[in-house]
């Protein structure tokens, strides 16, 4: 699937068009989260997400403003935003909406392969980019983490094997990396692949576990296996209540609360 998907996000390029430039105050990430971490035990990035590839529509009539505002007043540390159109249902306009309602660092997440896409992402307000180990040489990837912060922004770098990350960490070492417990070709989640990855994580280099986080108790192993941040989007935009399914994650990594 992930083939699929860059195929079409390459087609895209070719007729990308940047936004006008604008201006926007940066929210660190990196210092939001040791916070979040410090307080509960881990930071949270909740995500802003319609559907997916695996799961067709999750929430088409979400109000990305509306959750985001949410995410804020519940304690998150972050906001994500989906902006592939085409497999997301997700676009531009709903992270710029995101960025000028709250006050939280804001994540773009999207496939991003070229250094225009990360200009792209600095005009529409992003605080930080998600790079994909597997979308990209580790000689692009570190070229794409230099240019994210000459935008004055921040990457988060996503692999999904021990493999990636050693071949990532032999070109550079990123401050943020997020491990991604689901295979982006088959969809598969497991979070065993945060216990597997995580011992090979450098100390000072802040662990962000994604996918595969519904309950407190996967919460709670996440953390147990070294994770210092979660990433958690199904299991919130499905979720009648999204404030009280980011107090139980949140409870479970500091060991005690309710499933979502």
């Amino acid at each position: 699937m992930l083939t699929k998907i860059l195929a079409t996000k390459r087609t895209e390029l070719e007729t990308l068009q940047l936004p006008e430039e604008r201006t926007f105050e940066k929210q660190p990430l990196l210092t939001s989260l040791r916070e979040g971490a410090a307080l509960y035990g881990v930071g949270l990035i909740a995500e802003v997400k319609k559907a997916s590839p695996s799961k067709g529509s999750l929430n088409e009539n979400l109000d990305p403003v509306s959750q985001a505002r949410l995410y804020e007043e519940s304690g998150a540390q972050a906001v994500s935003v989906l902006t592939d159109e085409t497999y997301f249902h997700g676009k531009r306009a709903d992270l710029t909406a995101v960025k000028e309602a709250v006050h939280l660092p804001v994540l773009r997440k999207d496939f991003i392969l070229e250094e225009v896409q990360i200009e792209e992402s600095a005009r529409i307000g992003a605080d930080a980019v998600l790079l994909i180990a597997s979308a990209l040489s580790p000689a692009k990837l570190k070229s794409l983490h230099e240019a994210a912060e000459r935008f004055g922004m921040e990457a988060l770098v996503e692999v999904h094997n021990a493999e990636e990350l050693q071949e990532v960490l032999r070109e550079f070492q990123p401050p943020l990396i997020g491990v991604n417990n689901r295979n982006l070709e088959t969809f598969e989640t497991s979070l065993s692949v945060t216990e597997e990855v995580a011992p090979y994580v450098p100390e000072d280099v802040f662990l962000i576990s994604e996918s595969a986080i519904h309950t407190s108790d996967d919460a709670a192993r996440a953390a147990s296996a070294g994770a210092q941040g979660l990433l958690v989007g199904e299991a919130l935009v499905t979720h009648e209540h999204p404030a009280d399914a980011v107090a139980s994650l949140r409870g479970g990594a500091g060991h005690g609360s309710p499933d979502v």
